[in-house]
């Protein structure tokens, strides 16, 4: 069983509340275990949040969610890339898959209101696969196994 972390942004609750069930229920459909909900402030405090659930040990994967909107400045480019970059190297430098499920930059709320339970769904798939895969790869490995395909 995959043990799945979430990390959730609370800016734009409207939409994340959304994402968020849709997440825990998709996770569910998949047979893997919620361990952990870690909400933040916003999408740009999802890197902190990553960190210290992989740091527990706790998970075999996170998925990140949240919805950055459009607003008057590029302020809504600026959070959505530096949490993305981030989270990718939190994901790389630990061995620990997480996905990206954050919305954004440029949706306008109609868009991300629309988007919200995609976003959701494909976080949370994208994740339990990787740890799937990432899994099965290990015991392929440990086995001395080669010329195995990772699927």
């Amino acid at each position: 069983m995959v043990r799945l972390g979430i990390v959730v942004s609370e800016f734009n609750y409207d939409i994340t509340r959304i994402m968020l069930e849709k997440a825990v229920s998709h996770a569910r459909f998949l047979g893997a275990e919620v361990t952990v909900i870690y909400k933040v402030p916003g999408s740009f405090d999802t890197p902190f949040a990553v960190k210290k659930i992989i740091e527990s040990g706790m998970v075999d994967a996170v998925a990140v969610i949240g919805a950055v909107v459009k607003g008057d400045t590029d302020h809504d480019q600026v959070v959505a890339h530096q949490a993305a970059r981030k989270i990718l190297d939190l994901s790389v430098e630990s061995g620990i898959p997480v996905t990206l499920g954050i919305i954004g930059p440029g949706a306008s709320r109609m868009d991300a209101t629309e988007r919200a339970e995609e976003y959701a769904a494909r976080a949370v798939e994208a994740a339990v696969k990787m740890a799937r895969r990432l899994q099965k790869f290990e015991r392929m490995k440990s086995s001395g196994e080669t010329g195995f395909t990772v699927e």
